[in-house]
């Protein structure tokens, strides 16, 4: 299978969105997505753009894409954080998301970081033993921590 993997533009911004929904499908939450195309272009390509992406094409059709941005770490300093890898379900296995993987962690160490995180859940057990594979850490002595926008609007007033 002949694919390009490539940093996104904004005219693929749809079939991004269309993504992160399908992601939010797989993970129980297909709910769940509140952004919007005008945020994700005014976030990821105006002035000061807060994240980068890549896609995965196939045959002219994004079948897969990566989202990450910079972090800093107090211990590190500046890092990456991949914040959602999808690919099509149709497409899953074919090595697309391994070729996406690869692209995000080229990028690291091109930007020479010193790390490069991702959160990944307990139950997406094919997952979990890739990135083992590939040599990543799966710490299981850290939780991920979230605070939603009710919450922190119910802490500040207190």
């Amino acid at each position: 299978m002949e694919y390009n993997i490539r940093p996104a533009k904004k005219e693929d911004l749809p079939q991004i969105l269309d993504l992160i929904k399908e992601l939010a499908a797989f993970e129980k939450e297909p709910d769940a997505v509140e952004v919007d195309l005008n945020t994700l272009e005014e976030e990821g390509f105006g002035e000061n753009p807060l994240f980068n992406c890549f896609v995965a094409e196939v045959e002219n059709k994004i079948e897969g894409m990566a989202l990450i941005y910079f972090r800093f770490s107090t211990w590190k300093g500046r890092t990456v954080h991949l914040e959602d890898l999808i690919v099509r379900e149709h497409m899953r296995g074919t090595g697309l998301g391994s070729a996406l993987y690869k692209k995000v962690i080229e990028f690291a160490v091109e930007k020479g970081v010193k790390r490069t995180e991702w959160v990944v859940l307990d139950w997406n057990k094919p997952a979990v033993e890739f990135y083992q594979r590939s040599g990543a850490t799966v710490f299981d002595n850290w939780n991920t921590v979230q605070m939603d926008e009710s919450a922190m609007k119910k802490f500040v007033k207190h």
